[in-house]
């Protein structure tokens, strides 16, 4: 057995940490470019906490999904400003702009240069400028991944959008800095969406191709704790221990991701999201139990053996509780939560089954499809999407 493991230099988790990084900032760098979310406020303690430690800052705003365009600009100030130190603090997509950011400081160079499938592909050769990810939702695990997921088209063309990575161990954040407190006011939708992309990064790294034991621990934990608190942070927002086990499950889901890879959710998801206006985490719920489904089907009928069986009946018993269950009670118990939660059907987003055959060729090219337990062929896929619409 061989595997690796790479993630952020540091990780700071608890209640109350944001108050440390003033003074883990000043141990990295003078004057700060900080990426922020649309709203301010939550930064606000923050700068207050830079400027006490003779940091200076200057901000940035990320209103929407990250993008080469934003990226550029972003990269244009930071220069500009004579800026040796990033920050982000926000959700996902805030936390993807800043590691962007920090890459093409040091790099140079546009995003198109870096970026995969659309881009030129070449490799970041230096290290990010210090990197710190704050994050305020309690989702996507941004804070401890090597990539940033940027929307973006290929030069010259007028194609829907693609979301494509820029991916280089050189870009893991310097520090990781997560305060559970800081996701208490997400409302129950956005709560919904971010931990459904949590819950599925902790279930599809355990059946991936490329699971190895470290994060097999981390899966299992991060399952456990979704089990039992997803739904207690979404019917009540102030529940601190479910807050602090949801942040737990979006770091655990980071971690296992960027060791572990994927699968067919969040291929379809990825896809659908930059062809259509729709919560990334929302996309990830209503795919999930189709995928379980047909993966468990897949498998059973062309790899009887594959270990990945076995782990979604481990699924079942983990989130069920159960010990007499296999995988199809699993499927049940997520199709249920998806209802609890309120996740609506794709066709709410505007997706068609006429637009099927171009997602399922760009999913099918995918890197997260390529961690998939089995390959499915375009009539499985299209019979996920169909009962998803």
């Amino acid at each position: 057995m061989r595997f690796e493991f790479a993630t952020a230099s540091r990780i700071v988790f608890g209640v109350g940490v944001l108050k440390e990084a003033g003074a883990l900032a000043a141990g990295l760098g003078r004057r700060a470019f900080v990426v922020t979310g649309r709203s301010g406020e939550r930064a606000a303690p923050l700068l207050a906490d830079l400027q006490a430690a003779g940091v200076e800052a200057v901000t940035f705003t990320v209103a929407g999904e990250p993008t080469t365009d934003l990226v550029r600009e972003g990269t244009a100030q930071a220069r500009g400003a004579g800026c040796d130190l990033v920050i982000g603090i926000g959700g996902g997509s805030v936390i993807d702009t800043g590691k962007a950011i920090a890459a093409l400081l040091t790099n140079g160079g546009d995003p198109l240069d870096y970026l995969e499938v659309i881009g030129r592909g070449r490799p970041i050769t230096q290290p990010s400028v210090p990197y710190i990810a704050i994050p305020t939702t309690a989702g996507t695990g941004a804070e401890v991944t090597a990539n940033a997921v940027l929307a973006a088209q290929r030069e010259g063309s007028r194609e829907h959008r693609l979301k494509v990575s820029l991916r280089s161990p050189l870009m893991l954040p310097r520090v990781a800095l997560v305060d559970p407190a800081l996701t208490y006011s997400m409302p129950p939708a956005l709560t919904a969406s971010t931990g459904l992309d949590a819950f599925a990064q902790v279930l599809e790294p355990y059946v991936s191709l490329l699971a190895n034991p470290l994060t097999d621990t981390l899966c299992r934990e991060g399952l456990m704790r979704v089990a039992h608190s997803l739904r207690r942070a979404y019917q009540n927002g102030n529940d601190a221990e479910a807050r602090e086990d949801m942040a737990l499950v979006s770091l655990f889901g980071g971690l296992a991701l960027a060791n572990a890879k994927l699968g067919a959710v969040h291929g379809l998801a990825g896809v659908l999201g930059g062809m259509f206006d729709a919560p990334h985490g929302a996309l990830c719920g209503r795919l999930l139990p189709f995928v379980m489904d047909a993966n468990v089907k897949a498998l059973q009928a062309r790899d009887p053996d594959n270990p990945a069986l076995e782990r979604y009946d481990d699924v079942a018993v983990i989130l069920t509780g159960e010990w007499d269950v296999e995988a199809a009670d699993g499927v049940a118990w997520v199709q249920d939560l998806c209802k609890a939660l309120g996740v609506p059907g794709l066709a709410t987003y505007g997706v068609t089954a006429g637009v099927f055959a171009d997602v399922i060729d760009k999913a099918m090219a995918s890197s997260s499809m390529k961690g998939n337990p089995i390959k499915l062929t375009p009539a499985e896929v299209r019979g996920i999407l169909m009962r998803a619409l």
